[in-house]
């Protein structure tokens, strides 16, 4: 601790609370006694009463939880739900020496504890430092200055149980949807302070420049003064006041304890989202003699929060609509114990979304809310309270100890009461007590409540006479529940563009940011979600990116692309709007690239895509909400591409979101290619058509395709000697069709060799073609009036299709990965596309199961559907091939991902029999509600062929030849 206590003693006579240039304000007033996070611990004796390592004194790293250094027992809040199922409920006593300079002496101490789960008792040197602290989630402080002993040694003894003694603390914080923890997860520091000093203030800056600060004095501070600076956070620039100071000085008269400082600032550059500009006001306390004896050092963004029933939340004066997400306070390797690395991360990862908002259900890390000031993030600031609330005696402590700690960040634009019933109708006019220069609207999170409209998980068309349909502001703090790889991003526009006819929507919050699975000390090390309660989140617990990631942030988007085809008529000009609250996107910049993305067809490794030519794109000014036209120059070897690439990037440069457009169709681009692909100059002897037995077989020089017969399903593939076993099909899905052998025959011809399969039911024929030079083609033609139509059993749904079209059999075993172009990288969804983008991709072979699969987590999951096929190499080790689609709309389908052990019921729809699969469309993914709730995106597909349609088709050519 030498280090510590020589800064200690530096700043004995004046304690700063200074903010620096980083992300995260400073506190070099603070004499650390623990660690500052779970990246950087300080060891402390430690006793556990049961459960693992329990019995002895051992050692123990300060902050964490106790569970994660191995003491204790786990539990998840939801342990009331299993019959028979307790609580662990263990004590731990923590003990640690610490020194205290003879310097000190004269001054006033403090400790401060930043959070402990869950009752604590504190003793300094033998003796109680105040009474028992209640509840988790909350700075509390005592002043032991006549409990130390100056220039010695002292003893801090901390005795911290995990069930609290007071059942509605329980019944608010450790019955719930989280995991319970025990122990002292947040910094533990001394702060030396003068006998006359400033000890709590409250701010409000507001957006006319006006910073008006009530303090707290201890002490007579009759004839102090009060002299409060200014400077931007950003360039150093020193503010001056109307009258053009520097300084604003007060004088304290009478020896009130409460006193307001009032000043004007001229020229302040506001906070808000998009613009988070800070100030750092420097506020000395001069004593009488004009000595400094203490200076606050604190970060102030300028800015105006008010709400307005039947109307909404404006940030300064400007309407605002949150883009949210919810966020446990939660690391692998600390349990609610985090790191300022780690809030910087989090705070990053969820601006990359493209979102502006956070939630939780309890405050969070300061740090965190630091980076929110910093980023331009907004907050709902939560009183504890999963579905029980706290009595009002503790109630009234806890929130008055999170408004002290909180009550001046900028970012912080609601208050919450509790969440899902844990709300205390006695504690809400403690808010306003306690925020007494802002008075910021206090809601109860998922109830309509003083004019908000909180409401959870709401359907689609929710509901009579509120939300689209009512007259209150409406704002879900919880929607889009995304546990496994269930609706994060699935269906999310949708819901967004219906809430957004209704001007008195204000935005709303998914649930959740990541999945909370920490190391089981207890099992081996292993990542535990607790089966389904956990994983929740659109990132894993080290917080790996999922599809769900990527596709709120397309979504989220605050440049929207209006939709666009690239045809012989695209000029390089492009509608877009701007969903920005605050930025005119003349400030913002757009690039364009185009791609040309290759074949295998040589039989060699597509090469990754090539930039042909590159470009900036001429954004107007176009003002929030409104929608222009952006455009570019077509470069001359525009035709030459493949695909058309399209990226923003916001005024501060860094990358919003990236769209990508095929500058031809499948059926286009497959041409094209075939045109510019030379296959041989070799003459190769004709393939042909035979009837083997009970086969029909295709035969060229180095590939021969099977048939039976009596099915009409392909049966065998070899090339070059070496069987593909690719079978089985093709298998109707989504439809019935019935294999006519009467009626179907082989041809040989100058085209190849021919074997044409009848059918009646849903499909007329499927004609299969083998080329001289080994390529089948296959060409399907379904859904038409010549097939019938429907008039075979009903061979097709009429109104609900989830999955359409055909599949094959092809084994795992035999696959290591997979190259394909079109939509990527990550497996899509019917109504969770959004987010991938045209090119080339490569995957190894992976089993993830998403939210479960901790301990081999590959993202992008390997199984599933993928988006608009043109290709795909399915590679192997003895058993490659490649597949090509010759019609559009193409979803891809590869094996059969895994349902999660954990889960309690089915989190995916049932995907079609076999193992690889070609579709025209495919399910959507339930999120929280079921499909038939969610939006008009999310809905199953219909079909209706009528006379004269020219029906459905799947047209595919496959390449099984060995590569060179």
């Amino acid at each position: 601790m030498g280090n510590k206590v020589l800064k200690g003693l530096a700043m004995a006579a004046a304690v700063i609370f200074a903010a620096g240039a980083s992300a995260q304000a400073l506190h070099p007033e603070r004499v650390y006694l623990s660690g500052t996070g779970i990246d950087d611990t300080r060891t402390w004796d430690f006793y556990c009463t049961h459960g693992q390592n329990s019995g002895k004194w051992k050692k123990i790293e300060v902050p964490c939880n106790w569970e994660l250094q191995g003491f204790g027992n786990y539990t998840y809040g939801r342990w009331y739900t299993v019959p028979g199922e307790k609580p662990s409920d263990e004590v731990g006593m923590y003990r640690h020496r610490f020194d205290v300079p003879k310097a000190w002496s004269g001054q006033r101490v403090k400790i401060f504890f930043d959070g402990v789960m869950t009752d604590v008792e504190v003793r300094v040197n033998g003796e109680l430092a105040g009474e028992m602290h209640q509840g988790g989630f909350y700075r509390f402080d005592y002043d032991i200055t006549d409990l130390l002993k100056f220039g010695r040694k002292n003893t801090l003894e901390v005795k911290v149980a995990k069930e609290s003694a007071n059942k509605s603390v329980n019944a608010a914080e450790r019955k719930a949807d989280w995991w319970l923890y025990g122990g002292i997860y947040r910094p533990v520091w001394l702060e030396v302070l003068p006998q006359v000093h400033v000890g709590h203030f409250t701010l409000n800056a507001d957006a006319e420049g006006r910073l008006n600060v009530a303090l707290e004095m201890e002490g007579d501070a009759s004839g102090y003064e009060l002299v409060a600076s200014l400077t931007a956070l950003k360039d150093g620039r020193v503010m001056t006041d109307l009258s053009g100071r520097t300084e604003v000085s007060h004088v304290i008269g009478n020896g009130e304890r409460e006193q307001l400082f009032t000043s004007q600032w001229g020229s302040v550059r506001l906070w808000d989202t998009e613009n988070p500009n800070l100030y750092v006001a420097k506020l000395q306390l001069k004593d009488r003699e004009d000595r400094v004896v203490q200076t606050r050092e604190f970060r102030v963004g300028f800015r105006t929060i008010e709400f307005f029933p039947q109307d909404g939340l404006y940030l300064n004066g400007v309407k605002l609509v949150v883009k949210g997400i919810n966020r446990h306070s939660f690391s692998v390797d600390g349990g609610r114990a985090t790191s300022a690395a780690m809030s910087r991360q989090d705070a990053m990862l969820i601006k990359e979304m493209n979102m502006n908002a956070v939630r939780s259900h309890y405050p969070p890390d300061e740090h965190f809310l630091d980076m929110c000031d910093s980023l331009g993030l907004v907050y709902l600031d939560e009183l504890a309270g999963w579905q029980d609330a706290y009595d009002s005696e503790v109630g009234s402590k806890l929130v008055r100890e999170m408004m002290r700690r909180d009550v001046n960040h900028p970012c912080i634009i609601l208050w919450c009461n509790g969440n899902e019933g844990g709300w205390n109708y006695d504690t809400d006019p403690l808010f306003a007590r306690y925020d007494k220069l802002q008075k910021r609207h206090v809601i109860h999170p998922w109830a309509d409540f003083d004019d908000l409209d909180t409401h959870h998980y709401p359907a689609y068309l929710t509901g009579v006479a509120r939300f689209t349909n009512g007259y209150k502001v409406f704002m879900p703090t919880e929607f889009m529940h995304a546990m496994y790889d269930q609706g994060g991003g699935a269906g999310l526009r949708d819901f967004w563009d219906r809430w957004l006819t209704n001007p008195m929507f204000a935005g709303g919050f998914v649930w959740v940011f990541c999945d909370e699975a920490p190391k089981r000390s207890d099992k081996g090390g292993i990542l535990d979600s607790d089966k389904s309660n956990a994983p929740d989140g659109v990132v894993g617990p080290r917080r790996e990116k999922e599809g769900s990631y990527y596709a709120i942030r397309a979504q989220w988007s605050p440049i929207q692309l209006k939709p666009l085809l690239i045809t012989s008529h695209f000029d390089g000009s492009f509608l877009l709007t701007n969903e920005y609250t605050y930025t005119n996107l003349k400030d913002c910049r757009m690039d364009w690239r185009v791609l040309k993305c290759d074949t295998p067809l040589q039989r060699t490794v597509a090469a990754a895509p090539v930039a042909l030519a590159e470009g900036e794109v001429t954004l107007p000014a176009i003002a929030p909400g409104e929608t222009g036209t952006a455009r570019f120059d077509l470069p001359a070897n525009f035709a030459d591409g493949d695909v058309l690439e399209l990226e923003a990037f916001d005024k501060e440069g860094r990358s919003i979101c990236t769209w990508s457009y095929p500058i031809r169709l499948a059926a286009r681009y497959f041409a094209h290619k075939m045109e510019r692909t030379p296959m041989t100059l070799q003459a190769l002897p004709r393939a042909e058509a035979v009837r083997e037995g009970g086969s029909y077989v295709l035969r060229s020089a180095d590939v021969s395709v099977a048939f039976d017969a009596s099915t009409g399903l392909l049966s065998r593939v070899t090339a070059g000697g070496r069987e593909i076993p690719f079978k089985d099909g093709p298998v109707a899905v989504g439809m019935k069709m019935r294999y006519e052998p009467a009626l179907s025959y082989l041809r040989n011809g100058e085209d190849g060799a021919v074997f044409c399969a009848k059918y009646k039911g849903a499909a007329d024929s499927i004609v299969w073609r083998l080329t001289d030079n080994g390529l089948l083609y296959m060409d399907a033609i379904l859904l038409n009036r010549a097939s019938g139509g429907g008039g075979f059993d009903d061979a097709f749904m009429d109104t609900e299709v989830y999955n359409l079209g055909l599949t094959f059999s092809y084994p795992e075993a035999a696959c290591t990965g997979m190259r394909w172009m079109g939509r990527g990288p990550y497996r899509v969804w019917k109504n969770r596309i959004a987010g991938t983008r045209y090119g080339i991709w490569q995957k190894d072979y992976n089993n993830t199961i998403t939210g479960e699969s901790y301990e081999n987590l590959i993202y992008p999951e390997f199984k599933g559907y993928h988006g608009h096929l043109f290709w795909a190499t399915m590679e192997s080790d003895e058993a490659p091939f490649t597949v090509y689609s010759r019609n559009d709309g193409i979803f891809y389908r590869v094996f059969t991902p895994e349902e999660p052990a954990g889960r309690v019921k089915q989190t995916m729809p049932s995907f079609p029999e076999g193992d690889l699969s070609f579709l025209l469309d495919i399910p959507a993914i339930a999120s929280f509600k079921p499909i038939k709730q969610q939006g008009p995106n999310s809905q199953p597909g219909n079909i209706r062929i009528k006379k004269g349609d020219e029906g459905l088709h799947i047209d595919l050519m496959f390449d099984f030849r060995q590569p060179r």
